[in-house]
């Protein structure tokens, strides 16, 4: 089911349908007694599955399971012209498709608003960070470079794609190599230099929760996505899905996603 749009407005948020009175009511009732929807404590994050090397033609790839939420990313890695106003750097580009059998409302088609977001916001803790060094992708200065693209494929959407998406990326991106033989050159990891981690918080009344999963998403007033690196550094803040957030809030949710993201670093990539 569609929520309800006017000629003009934006895309129905995250389109993800309607959450009853009723149960809205449930989780904040939780949330007031310390546990979330699915039994977690609050500042507490979903059990993740990582598997790299799944598309074994891939120069990288990754599936990552988030709760009950799967994505596929996969790594092209080609050459090509680098932009005029970078002559001197490889490039870098995202996409995150929602494919149809994820959830009722996706449908097929072009990139909508949605899913425009999710790779931008992916695509901004990537580049932001400088994970990929640019430089190291010239072949030739001005004529030739290599390209990465990231293509992510969301299977099952069961809450916060963002998050799902940036470690599927970021786990392929880690274990691809340029493929250079097939043109003469000789095959190399692709050079890595840090590992960004995006963390998602919605706001559910007065409570900030992070990786949400599909009925606190829908219950929610906002959401934040905070991307850190594992040298202490802020490298990517997007706001999203309307709402408001304090001063109080944004610094909450910088020093959980600190927390958080170096947890996740130590148990999926050692």
């Amino acid at each position: 089911m569609r929520l309800p749009w006017k000629e003009g407005s934006k895309v129905p948020r995250d389109e993800l349908g309607v959450l009853s009175e009723i149960k809205k009511g449930y989780i904040l009732r939780q949330l007031k007694e310390g546990k979330r929807n699915d039994g977690r404590e609050l500042n507490a994050i979903r059990e993740a599955t990582v598997q790299t090397g799944f598309v074994t033609r891939a120069p990288g790839s990754a599936m990552v399971q988030l709760g009950k939420t799967r994505v596929l990313a996969g790594v092209k890695i080609e050459l090509g012209t680098p932009f005029a106003d970078t002559p001197n750097q490889g490039v870098l580009t995202t996409n995150v498709e929602l494919l149809p059998m994820a959830f009722p409302t996706f449908e097929s088609g072009p990139p909508n608003e949605n899913s425009i977001e999710y790779a931008r916001v992916v695509d901004r803790g990537i580049r932001e960070s400088k994970m990929i060094d640019l430089k190291k992708l010239v072949v030739t200065p001005g004529e030739k470079v290599w390209i990465v693209f990231i293509d992510i494929d969301v299977l099952d959407y069961d809450g916060n794609l963002i998050d799902a998406c940036n470690l599927a990326a970021v786990s392929a991106l880690k274990t691809a190599v340029i493929p250079g033989a097939a043109q003469g050159l000789e095959d190399i990891p692709l050079p890595v230099t840090c590992t960004p981690i995006a963390v998602t918080f919605v706001k559910i009344d007065e409570f900030l929760v992070p990786d949400p999963d599909l009925e606190e998403e829908q219950a929610s007033d906002g959401r934040i996505t905070v991307t850190t690196t594992e040298d202490g550094n802020l490298r990517a803040m997007q706001k999203g899905a309307g709402g408001a957030f304090t001063f109080d809030e944004i610094r909450e949710a910088i020093s959980m996603s600190f927390n958080l993201g170096k947890e996740l670093r130590e148990k999926y990539f050692r």
